[in-house]
């Protein structure tokens, strides 16, 4: 494994598998992230699973900040629950800057996860991987009515506040709804796991080069047509796996929506 990364992952790698074992709490490393789908380069992060006896899984968590510490230089580290994810540490190290997430689990957390990770170290290799052999691996792929039943209402909230004047609050529901609805759905179309806009430009699905559509300057009239380029993609996409119930008056409503004069925002407004 370690030959086929570049340089700075791969001494990040063997410094992990010679610290990590020391610690009797921790039980193995795993790998996932580009280490498993590929496309490994010297831009790309890397993404371990900690995996802590259940006893001592507290008392771990408690440490993990100096845990990372031992690692490397790190510059910075936060937990992610923005993500949902408290488990995860996100770190930052130096000077060469390297991204790597430590996510700590327990050994029960491995009978159910989103991708089959590699075992890179491990006390019981044979029982780890026999445990993940049989573990429900399935990514969070979500489904038709999921996007429905937001889409619009996205959709609608871009168009009100480019019309009210607020164009970056616009510009920036457009860059969310290419990373929660257009995204997805390419890589849907593509029979690939939905990875938001990961690594979209190297899948190529059909109809990715639409995405270019989507992306507005500050000024209305821009945001108003990357809006209507976002919805028509939207359409397209919906055809390859239609929702049960569809919603009532769309696009057309917010076609006609977005026929309305922007109007000045009021200075000040926290509306």
């Amino acid at each position: 494994m370690t030959s086929i990364l570049p340089a700075c992952h791969r001494a990040f790698l063997e410094k992990a598998l010679d610290i990590l074992p020391q610690d009797p709490r921790i039980h193995s490393l795993l790998g996932g992230g580009s280490m498993i789908h590929g496309g490994m380069d010297e831009f790309s992060d890397l993404d371990f699973v900690v995996v802590v006896d259940e006893n001592s899984y507290c008392e771990v968590l408690a440490d993990r900040m100096e845990i990372a510490r031992r690692l490397g230089p790190l510059l910075s580290a936060f937990t992610g629950e923005h993500v949902g994810e408290p488990r995860l540490l996100i770190c930052l190290y130096g000077p060469d800057l390297l991204h790597i997430d430590l996510k700590f689990v327990t050994t029960s957390d491995l009978d159910r996860r989103i991708e089959r990770p590699l075992v890179l170290w491990s006390r019981d290799q044979a029982a780890v991987e026999a445990r993940l052999d049989k573990a429900d691996i399935r990514w969070p792929n979500l489904d038709p009515d999921w996007f429905e039943a937001r889409a619009w209402i996205w959709l609608h909230y871009g168009a009100a506040r480019a019309l009210r004047g607020e164009l970056y609050e616009a510009m920036g529901m457009l860059a969310f709804f290419r990373e929660q609805v257009l995204g997805p759905m390419l890589h849907r179309r593509a029979k690939r796991p939905q990875r938001g806009v990961r690594r979209i430009e190297a899948f190529g699905p059909n109809g990715t080069e639409r995405l270019v559509a989507t992306i507005a300057h500050h000024e209305v009239a821009a945001i108003k047509a990357a809006l209507i380029a976002s919805t028509n993609l939207y359409l397209d996409l919906r055809t390859d796996d239609p929702p049960r119930t569809k919603v009532e008056g769309m696009p057309q409503g917010l076609f006609e929506f977005l026929e309305h004069s922007p109007t000045e925002a009021k200075r000040g407004s926290t509306r």
